[in-house]
């Protein structure tokens, strides 16, 4: 998808509003991309993994890398797009990031700025000012690797369909006819994480939804099958450093 091939500049912002439920089916970008969503919460997928971005916080998506993206709830979006020149050194990979308040002003000021702005004036000082900000972002951990082997990769997609906190790798093992060690070694290999620990990445990636829409966490957590919400509270906490209710609108 074309971003601005046409536009000298190193920076450029655009601001858009989706409904909840919309897709933005797949497609790549000839910029690197921040999206910033004020309200909402935004999926992004690609055949490497899913990430998720609650509201308020941020998402680095390099060029060339084929994306879709679908909204839940209503988005009021904020986009940067960069130049590789300025972009240099920053993440290949998708990621979600931390917005500081600096940055969202920023953000919502460059987004009013025309595309062909003076680099010499007021409008250009502000991009300088974003192109450093933005190399302070710090990451967050609400990605979700998938992995290539297909057998893998389709018992994954029905977990993440229906999570479950109890669930276990001799249910995967017995699904997809392998040993415990083999199981243990091809996940790892193909997702960079243990089972476990993507186990509760996934479970993390379900509730945020959830709870940005206001659901209780006594819910989420009873129905993603953790014994009680203190147990599910504590899992949250260490992924994301934060409570449960920090996320909830």
């Amino acid at each position: 998808m074309s971003s601005f091939p046409d536009v000298d500049r190193p920076v450029i912002g655009l601001g858009m509003v989706y409904e909840d439920g919309e897709v933005i089916p797949p497609h790549d970008h000839d910029r690197d991309q921040l999206l910033y969503g004020m309200t909402g919460v935004v999926i992004a997928s690609s055949e490497q993994g899913v990430w998720l971005m609650p509201p308020q916080r941020g998402m680095w998506i390099p060029a060339g890398i084929v994306h879709e993206v679908r909204m839940i709830g209503k988005v009021i979006m904020r986009s940067l797009y960069l130049s590789p020149d300025e972009s240099r050194g920053m993440p290949d990979q998708c990621q979600v990031v931390g917005i500081s308040p600096l940055m969202r002003s920023l953000l919502s000021e460059a987004v009013s700025i025309a595309p062909e702005y003076d680099v010499n004036g007021r409008d250009g000082a502000l991009m300088a000012l974003i192109e450093h900000e933005i190399r302070n972002m710090p990451a967050i951990p609400l990605s979700l690797p998938l992995p290539l082997h297909k057998a893998l990769s389709r018992r994954c997609h029905a977990f993440i369909r229906t999570p479950s906190a109890h669930d276990t790798i001799e249910n995967w093992c017995n699904d997809l006819g392998m040993s415990r060690r083999s199981f243990t070694r091809l996940f790892r290999m193909e997702t960079g994480l243990s089972f476990v620990e993507w186990r509760q990445q996934a479970c993390t990636m379900a509730a945020l939804p959830r709870l940005a829409a206001g659901e209780a966490v006594t819910t989420i957590a009873l129905d993603l099958g953790y014994d009680n919400p203190a147990a599910f509270t504590s899992m949250f906490k260490r992924i994301l450093g934060a409570s449960p209710r920090d996320y909830r609108q």
